[in-house]
């Protein structure tokens, strides 16, 4: 494969769309035009009622080293110019944990920085032995944006948060399968499959219903529970072409077709 660097790229096969963030030179370091890129593409997959699911990947040894430092310190003689560097890539980590499809993080290496937070804002994250995680936010002087602190805490805990957040130390793969980082630490060689059995899992259950549930367990984990939506959307579905569906493949004991 080239070692050609570019925008994230996105392939789609079937129900399955993935985007591949493509800088291997330089651990997948994103830049702010792939910001740009990565926002159209989500709201590409989120207008195709056909794509079920996404898996989100790097090229090469590291799936990313997080936003590409230089282009903060070039923007560091201007307030307003780096805290708007800084709210782009929050920007676009919220709006991956908000995607209405499921989603599944496939870490092919390392990952560091902010791209620790694009990982954790997928509902899913497959690793390796080979990966490994910092957050440098500390030995940088950077206080982390406050959305991705929250991530961090509600997903990994308070004392997880604090010690990846406070040292700045390096874990390795099975610390951070420990931590709950990593929903899955496999084989390099059955990274794939397991990535594939994954996926196709959540491609054929019911669209609408895993929807509204993964809003809601987001909502339940920043706090902020929509309890009326929530219940709209519980009785909604019992009366919905999916629960029909489903009640019907259940009897006739074959899968559903959402």
């Amino acid at each position: 494969m080239s070692d050609a660097a570019t925008a994230p790229l996105l392939a789609i096969d079937g129900a399955r769309a993935t985007i591949r963030l493509n800088r291997p030179r330089h651990l997948n370091r994103l830049q702010p035009d792939d910001l740009a890129a990565l926002l159209q593409l989500f709201d590409r997959i989120e207008s195709d009622a056909a794509l079920r699911v996404l898996v989100l990947t790097g090229t090469g040894r590291a799936f990313s080293a997080g936003y590409d430092l230089n282009s903060v310190a070039e923007r560091a003689a201007s307030t307003v110019e780096q805290q708007s560097a800084g709210s782009a890539f929050e920007v676009v980590v919220n709006r991956l944990e908000e995607l209405g499809v499921p989603t599944i993080c496939r870490l092919n290496g390392g990952v560091y920085g902010g791209a620790t937070d694009l990982a954790l804002a997928c509902d899913f994250r497959i690793g390796t032995g080979g990966c490994e995680m910092f957050m440098p936010a500390a030995r940088l002087g950077l206080h982390y944006y406050p959305s991705g602190i929250a991530r961090y805490a509600s997903r990994l805990g308070v004392d997880n948060a604090k010690k990846l957040f406070l040292t700045a130390e390096k874990i390795d793969a099975a610390e951070m399968l420990r931590i709950g980082y990593l929903t899955a630490l496999v084989p390099t060689d059955a990274l794939d499959n397991e990535v594939d059995r994954l996926a196709n899992i959540l491609a054929g259950n019911a669209p609408v219903a895993m929807r509204g549930m993964k809003q809601a367990v987001n909502e339940f984990a920043r706090g902020r529970l929509d309890q009326d939506a929530a219940d709209r959307r519980h009785r909604d579905s019992m009366r919905g072409a999916e629960i029909r569906e489903g009640i019907q493949a259940f009897a006739e004991k074959r899968p559903p077709r959402f």
